[in-house]
């Protein structure tokens, strides 16, 4: 069996993500969209929430599954039995971050491919960070992510709003 990792944060999974992991399941017999527990970023969706909203997403997808992991990506790869680790692309900084991890990677783990797929044109403004502050303002994302997703955003929103909290992201639209 061929299978794949396709690792990310999903702080909110979009449309751009669930693209590219459709997209790896026409390559792959199974792709795992495996959902970092500790992302180097602040994070506005738990743990619980990101993975329950990804297989919302993937539910009619047999296929695709949905986990939660934990430390070294490779690892995680290496005992799940994946031959290979799914990155999507989408701008030309993203191409240079993946080149030098698909290096580093392929240093821990010479036996597991990196796959870059390549966004479609239709998600290259789609970014997770674009899709919280959007949200946060009180802006319309459904165009971005599924309407359950946006439901989710809405009242995350309304509870730090409640409590006259934001979640601090360091990335801007309004810069």
């Amino acid at each position: 069996m061929r299978r794949a990792v396709y690792p990310a944060s999903l702080d909110p999974i979009h449309n751009g993500h669930i693209d590219i992991a459709l997209r790896a399941s026409r390559i792959f017999d199974e792709v795992i969209v495996a959902i970092y527990d500790m992302p180097k970023k602040k994070v506005l969706l738990t743990l619980e929430e990101r993975v329950l909203l990804a297989k919302r997403a993937f539910a009619e997808q047999k296929n695709i599954l949905v986990a939660p992991y934990s430390g070294l990506t490779v690892n995680y790869a290496k005992q799940e039995g994946a031959m290979a680790l799914i990155r999507g692309l989408r701008v030309f900084s993203d191409f240079e971050f993946e080149f030098r991890m698909g290096l580093a990677n392929k240093q821990l783990a010479p036996e597991i491919e990196t796959v870059a797929i390549m966004t479609d044109e239709k998600h290259l403004h789609i970014s997770s960070s674009t899709i919280r502050e959007i949200a946060e303002l009180g802006g319309d994302v459904r165009s971005m992510v599924p309407g359950f997703v946006a439901d989710k955003l809405a009242e995350r929103f309304a509870e730090l709003h409640a409590n006259h909290s934001s979640p601090g992201y360091m990335i801007s639209i309004r810069d």
